[in-house]
Parts: C-alpha cells; sequence; structure tokens
C-alpha cells in the first residue's frame, strides 16, 4: 500500500528474477519502481494490466483450488475492511458517533432540568415563595429544599453547607413571615422527591460533559483548541461524522446551523447570515460587534484546517491548534486597536494623549449676582424715556406732514383738471355768443375774477406747507 517490498514478496520475485524472460506487471506505479530500483525486474503498468488483475479477481475460485467460495467471500470482507481500516488510519479512540450520541443527549438534559426546576420552583412557590427570591441557583434551591422540606424547620435547620452565613440568616427570617399557604406531608413527599431527581440529573450533566471533554480532546483535540468542547461537537453532530465535517469548505462551516436564516436570506434577496453554530465560539464571544463578522469568518477558516488535520492527519498533538488560536487572538487585539491609534499618517503610531496638568484659577466673589433689582438709576430711565418721547414725536410729525403733502397734491390735480374743463366751456360760450349777440361787458369781468381767486388760494397753501 505504501510502495513497500515486503519479505514474501522479496522471495518470490527473487525466484521469478532467474527464470523471468518477460517485464513483470504491477498494479501499483510506485511499487513497480521499487523492485526495478532493487532487484533490477522491468516492470509494466498501464489500464491493460488493471484489466487483467480485474480478471484475476473475478476469477479467483477457479485458479486456487481446493478454496470454497464462502471462504472466499470472508477473506475478502476481511481484507477490505482491513485495508479500509489502514487508509483512515482507523482506531477505536476515533468512534466521533459516541460524540453526536453525548452531545444530543447534552442539549436533552438541558431541557429537562430546566422543564423540572420551573415546576419545583412553582410547586414549593405556594409553601414558601420568598425562598425563590432569595436562593438563585437551582441547584443550591433543590439541595436545601431537600434538606429541610417543611418551612417551618428552617428556624432549627443548618444550612450553612450550602448558603453563606448572610443568605442563611434571610431565610430563616422570611421564613417566619412567609406569606405561602400550609401544605400536606403528602406534596411535599412529592415536592422532595422531585427535588432528588433534580440534583441526580444534573450531577449525570456534568459526569457526561466530562466524558465529551474527553472524548473531543481524543478524537479532535485541535478543533477543541480553536472553538471549545461544546461548540465542536455541535458542529460534528450538525455534519453525521467529522469526515463528513472535513468535507466542508470554511464558508459552509461559518454559517453551519443557520440554514434557515440563510435559505430566507436568499429568497428576500436580504443580507445572509454571517455566523452559525460558530458564534458560540469564545474567540467571537470576545470580539466587539462591529467584529464579530470578520472573527468567525477568520476562525471558520481556521477551524476547517484543524477539522481536516484531525481527521486525516497521523499525528495526535493539538500543536497546531494552538498556533492558530495565538494567530487569531493576536489579529483580534490589532483589530480591536484599530479605533485607538491615528488615523493620518502610517498608522502604526499610537495616539498620544497630553499629560494633565491642574490649572488652579483664583477667582473673586461677584456681589452684582446677589440682587435681583435693575443696575440703572431712575434718572437715567426718566432720560432714555423722555428721549424715547421726542423721537416718536418727531415720527410722528414727519408722518402727518407726508400725508399732508399728498393730500395737497391730489387737490391740486383735481383743481387743474377742473380748470381745463371750465376754460373749454367758456370757449363753447363765447363762440355760441360771438354768433348769436355781442359780448356782455359783465362777462369778462366775471372770468378774470375766477382765476384771481384760484391764485390767491394756491399762494395761501404754498405759505402754510413752507411752515
Amino acid at each position: 500500500m505504501e510502495g513497500k517490498i515486503n519479505k514474501q514478496l522479496k522471495k518470490v520475485l527473487k525466484k521469478i528474477v532467474k527464470e523471468a524472460h518477460e517485464p513483470l506487471a504491477v498494479a501499483d506505479a510506485k511499487l513497480g519502481g521499487v523492485i526495478k530500483e532493487k532487484l533490477n525486474l522491468s516492470c509494466i503498468h498501464s489500464p491493460v494490466v488493471n484489466e487483467l488483475m480485474r480478471g484475476i479477481r473475478s476469477q479467483m475460485d477457479g485458479l486456487i483450488p481446493g478454496v470454497e467460495p464462502r471462504e472466499m467471500s470472508a477473506m475478502c470482507l476481511g481484507l477490505a475492511h482491513s485495508l479500509s481500516r489502514y487508509r483512515l488510519k482507523f482506531s477505536a479512540d476515533k468512534v466521533d458517533t459516541m460524540i453526536v450520541q453525548a452531545i444530543s443527549l447534552l442539549d436533552d438534559l438541558d431541557k429537562e432540568l430546566n422543564n423540572y426546576i420551573m415546576r419545583c420552583r412553582e410547586w414549593y412557590g405556594w409553601h414558601f415563595p420568598e425562598l425563590g427570591k432569595i436562593i438563585s441557583d437551582n441547584l443550591t434551591y433543590c439541595k436545601c429544599l431537600q434538606k429541610v422540606g417543611d418551612r417551618r424547620n428552617y428556624a432549627s435547620a443548618t444550612l450553612s453547607e450550602f448558603l453563606p452565613e448572610e443568605v442563611e440568616a434571610e431565610v430563616k427570617a422570611a421564613a417566619e413571615i412567609s406569606m405561602g399557604t400550609e401544605v400536606s406531608e403528602e406534596d411535599i413527599c412529592n415536592i422532595l422527591h422531585l427535588c432528588t431527581q433534580v440534583i441526580e440529573i444534573s450531577e449525570y450533566r456534568t459526569q457526561l460533559y466530562e466524558y465529551l471533554q474527553n472524548r473531543m480532546m481524543a478524537i479532535a483535540p485541535n478543533v477543541t483548541v480553536m472553538v471549545g468542547e461544546l461548540v465542536g461537537a455541535r458542529l460534528i453532530a450538525h455534519a453525521g461524522s467529522l469526515l463528513n465535517l472535513a468535507k466542508h469548505a470554511a464558508s459552509t462551516v461559518q454559517i453551519l446551523g443557520a440554514e434557515k436564516a440563510l435559505f430566507r436570506a436568499l429568497k428576500s434577496r436580504r443580507d445572509t447570515p454571517k455566523y452559525g453554530l460558530i458564534y458560540h465560539a469564545s474567540l467571537v464571544g470576545q470580539s466587539s460587534p462591529k467584529h464579530k463578522g470578520k472573527i468567525s469568518r477568520m476562525l471558520a477558516a481556521k477551524t476547517v484546517l484543524a477539522i481536516r488535520y484531525d481527521a486525516f492527519g497521523e499525528d495526535s498533538s493539538s500543536a497546531m491548534g494552538v498556533e492558530n488560536r495565538a494567530k487569531l487572538e493576536a489579529r483580534l487585539r490589532t483589530l480591536e486597536d484599530r479605533g485607538i491609534r491615528k488615523i493620518s499618517g502610517t498608522g502604526k503610531a499610537l495616539a498620544k494623549t497630553e499629560k494633565y496638568e491642574h490649572k488652579s484659577e483664583v477667582k473673586t466673589y461677584d456681589p452684582s449676582g446677589d440682587s435681583t433689582l435693575p443696575t440703572c438709576s431712575k434718572k437715567r430711565k426718566i432720560e432714555q424715556v423722555d428721549k424715547e418721547g421726542e423721537v416718536t414725536e418727531k415720527k410722528a410729525k414727519k408722518a402727518k406732514i407726508k400725508v399732508k403733502v399728498e393730500e395737497e397734491e391730489e387737490e391740486e390735480v383735481v383743481l387743474v383738471e377742473e380748470e381745463t374743463s371750465t376754460k373749454k366751456k367758456k370757449k363753447k360760450d363765447k363762440k355760441k355768443h360771438i354768433k348769436e349777440e355781442p359780448v356782455s361787458e359783465e362777462e369778462p369781468c366775471t372770468s378774470t375774477a375766477i382765476p384771481s381767486t384760484e391764485k390767491k388760494k394756491k399762494k395761501k397753501k404754498k405759505k402754510d406747507i413752507e411752515d
């Protein structure tokens, strides 16, 4: 299998070398090269040779006399199994089905424990509701309940092995003034039986977790170093086996466990998820929210290398996993420190923080802030009011003068229009009188009197405006 000559093969070939006149047909090219070097025997490897080997295998019963077909089939099956084990470096410690069963059982135990503890707290809460608020840990709650039972026994009981002194005193004080109802002995017996089951299941869970840790370190030590026992075991269980997981790409391992969200995102054309089961790894948990996507991608790439090394590698050490984890931690530190570094320049130098210097300033007391009264005197106020009054009076006078001027201009326009109209009428009348009768002496005096009076009025108005 590895291209090496066996002792039995050497003996057979040495006998053939003396008698052989034709080249030797070989199924493996490497083995043919080794035979040619060591024994100076010419070898052939071609598709024709492979067909010949297959024909010999199929007709093995007829070529070897005295062998039953049942024994031949058993020999072929055993040989196939031994060859496959040799190829995959099979060993009893590398059984990954135990990990799949252990992690699924661990998840089932967690669910059952939560259901049992919730039922126990609710059931005993009718009798002693204050105990649930004082003791938050579920296992210590069940242990205290199993030891004491009825709340009237808390005064004489000692709970120092489960609780600190302050909490014990608080429990005893709450038991004396409890608001819970009275419960029969049969009810308390059933509650205590449930408590014993909770304690037993929790103890078995811790034992199963230790078993899973040991199994993971034996089967996949590098994966355990990279992502932890629980996450590594869940990845193996999700893929079916370690070999199936080794066939996956890094991008698939990154979102393994988030298939529903992935297909929903592809269907609705939204952003695909950045992480699946790998989100629960410690390295992803340490990073800030904006770096979780980057770290999960890098962790998935390194984890896939660790999975393939554990699945197909001969060495069972965790040196590669430790080295890759150190690289990832260094990368995480650089990502976290990038916000502290300078944006301008090379970006390598850290931002310099100025030294704090306490500068004490002596401030004098300002008494002006005490009084709510105005600071200006009454005389100044009166002067300001007088000035404001004078300014407003002047503005009002100017406005009145403007209004008068506008009114007079309008009157002048009206008078001019009236004069023009009267002149036209007079000219017409004169023409009529000239034709009919001679002009009377009284008419010109009336015509001359009108403009003289109008001129006087205009002069008076101009004087008024100038004043």
